[in-house]
């Protein structure tokens, strides 16, 4: 039984973002005051400027870490576990009512398409008080996939066969 070879795919800013656009399962790692990491899974998306863009409040932790230290790392995951996934790093930006309302709008589409109601999406985060966190890609790893390394698999086929 041949064994699932890991696999790391350096690529280009568009071909990262490629990757991404139909990926929104995701881990916001941003910086606590300590020095030390604060993770969070979230939903996320691209806009057409293309940056990860995550909904929040504006009380959550990683808001205020972002405020206080501007810079974040998202772990994109595909839908199954053992699928591809990849790290972005990037500089990062909170923006609150009223200046997120748009931004907002920008997000939903890129994660649900079309809303039927976009005054009632608009009151609805107005009323909610949302912000939106901006990441802009400064750095990524290659796409990467779980799995032996070839060396290993070539080892346990052979053992098999």
């Amino acid at each position: 039984m041949a064994r699932t070879v890991a696999k790391a795919d350096a690529v280009d800013r568009e071909a990262l973002l490629e990757f991404i656009r139909p990926r929104h399962k995701m881990i916001l790692s941003t910086v606590r005051s300590s020095g030390g990491p604060q993770l969070s899974p979230v939903t996320g998306g691209v806009d057409g400027e293309g940056r990860i863009v995550i909904s929040t409040y504006p009380g959550r932790a990683k808001a205020a870490n972002l405020r206080n230290t501007p810079v974040a790392s998202v772990v994109v995951l595909s839908d199954e576990f053992n699928g591809a996934w990849v790290q972005v790093d990037g500089d990062a930006e909170v923006l609150d009512m009223p200046d997120a309302e748009d931004a907002l709008v920008d997000y939903f589409r890129s994660i649900s398409g079309e809303h039927p109601d976009w005054d009632q999406y608009r009151a609805a985060m107005r009323l909610q008080g949302k912000s939106l966190i901006r990441i802009t890609p400064t750095h990524w790893g290659p796409i990467a996939t779980g799995g032996f390394p070839a060396d290993v698999a070539a080892k346990l086929d052979a053992q098999d066969g």
